[in-house]
C-alpha cells in the first residue's frame, strides 16, 4: 500500500506529504467527532490524488487511481455479502 500511495500514482515531495497528512488528519478527526465511519486509506489516497491534481492534472497516474477506485467499489458489497453470510450461519446454528 505504501509503495502505491507514495509513488505509483503520484510522486510525492515533502511539501505534498505535509499537505496530505494535514488534510487527512483534519478529515479523519472531523468524521470521528461527527461519528461518521471513514477509511483512513481512502482518505489518504484521496488527499494524495488531490494534491497531485492541484499541481498538474496530468501528473497523476489516473489508471492506478482507477484501479484503486474499482477495488473500493468491489470491497464494500463483498464485505456486506460476507457479513450477511456469517450472520446467516450464526442464525441457523442458534436456531
Amino acid at each position: 500500500m505504501i509503495r502505491t500511495l507514495g509513488g505509483k500514482f503520484y510522486k510525492i515531495r515533502p511539501v505534498h506529504s505535509f499537505a496530505t497528512q494535514l488534510t487527512s488528519a483534519f478529515v479523519i478527526l472531523t468524521a470521528s467527532l461527527i461519528g461518521l465511519p471513514v477509511s483512513t486509506t481512502q482518505v489518504v489516497s484521496s488527499a494524495i490524488i488531490g494534491v497531485g491534481a492541484s499541481e498538474r492534472f496530468g501528473k497523476v497516474r489516473w489508471g492506478v487511481a482507477g484501479d484503486i477506485l474499482i477495488a473500493w467499489i468491489i470491497t464494500i458489497p463483498a464485505s456486506a455479502l460476507f457479513s450477511a453470510g456469517i450472520y446467516w450461519l450464526i442464525f441457523l446454528v442458534n436456531r
